[in-house]
């Protein structure tokens, strides 16, 4: 069986506090260029589904347009989203407070 010894105590203290150090000193280094790396990615992902949509609305665009015989475009809105109609609830009433 071991015992605790001051010696002992000393040594771990001073390795946790050198490990602090170092890591707070390794993090000032290096924590500027992994966040920069994250957000030049995050931003290519952006930029990835942005083409991506662009083209999507590109293909359907075209493919709901149809040219006539007569050189006419006729846009086909079956596809179009109908806007909702909001729902009525009540009126709205203005209460004043009576003293």
């Amino acid at each position: 069986m071991q015992e605790a010894s001051f010696s002992g105590l000393f040594k771990t203290i001073m390795w946790v506090i050198a490990f602090y150090y170092i890591f707070k000193f390794l993090a000032r280094i290096f924590l500027p260029v992994l966040v920069k790396k994250a957000v030049e990615k995050a931003g290519e992902n952006f930029d990835r589904q942005q083409q991506q949509y662009r083209q999507y609305n590109q293909a359907n665009s075209w493919q709901s347009t149809r040219t006539n015989t007569n050189d006419e475009i006729i846009i086909d809105t079956a596809n179009a989203k109908k806007p909702r109609e909001t729902k009525k609830i009540g009126d709205y009433v203005d209460y004043e407070e009576i003293d």
